[in-house]
């Protein structure tokens, strides 16, 4: 069984899906925006920040030569049109304890050309530093996972310090507010100058991603 990431591609579209999730202006940000807006019209509840409350994310990867009517699998990805948002009304579903600020998600991946997809991966999207915590299935029969974190590919020089500030907030020892915020340097809704980068500049700065 190839783990998820094995392959160039794999990581590019990973990275690739990282950079719209952290950007609000995306096309996955305004799908967030939109679930989220609609849940709370429906409870006629407030509208709040849609970050603070607990989304599921869930990650398309598909195979390299699958093609869709219409648009490029390049410029799909790009946009994130592989990444699905959904809003969490039942935590008791989730096999993660996530705290205020991590969303869940969820990894599947297409193995065989007009295949189905199959689920490669699970964790966590950490939105203040930009990260991805995942545990990546190597043999899902003997239950042993390869748990790794996926840096933003533009964010040459995280903060010092960084990772263990990562640690602390999954053992929900420090709150949200307390990490670093590295995300806003990668979303244009807080930095006018920011510019998301292509599907091909991605892929070829794709050189694998971080152990943990």
């Amino acid at each position: 069984m190839n783990v998820l990431g094995a392959t160039r591609f794999e990581q590019a579209v990973i990275n690739m899906s990282l950079i719209n999730l952290c950007d609000r202006d995306s096309y996955v940000g305004q799908e967030m925006r939109k679930a989220y807006t609609e849940w709370k019209e429906e409870s006629d509840e407030a509208i709040d920040n849609p970050w603070r409350d607990l989304h599921q994310f869930t990650i398309y990867v598909p195979h390299p030569d699958q093609e869709y009517e219409g648009i490029s699998l390049e410029d799909g990805l790009s946009k994130g049109y592989n990444v699905e948002v959904n809003v969490v009304r039942d935590k008791s579903a989730i096999p993660y304890k996530i705290p205020e600020g991590g969303h869940f998600v969820v990894v599947l991946k297409q193995r065989k050309l007009d295949g189905d997809f199959k689920i490669a991966a699970t964790g966590m999207f950490v939105r203040p530093l930009g990260v991805l915590n995942l545990d990546l299935i190597v043999d899902m029969d003997e239950d042993q996972f390869q748990p790794i974190v996926v840096k933003h590919p533009i964010v040459r020089d995280y903060p010092i310090g960084w990772e263990d500030k990562l640690v602390m907030f999954l053992k929900q020892e420090i709150h949200w507010r307390d990490l670093p915020d590295v995300v806003g340097y990668v979303d244009r809704s807080h930095n006018a100058d920011y510019r998301p980068p292509s599907w091909r500049e991605v892929y070829l700065g794709a050189t694998g991603f971080s152990g943990f």
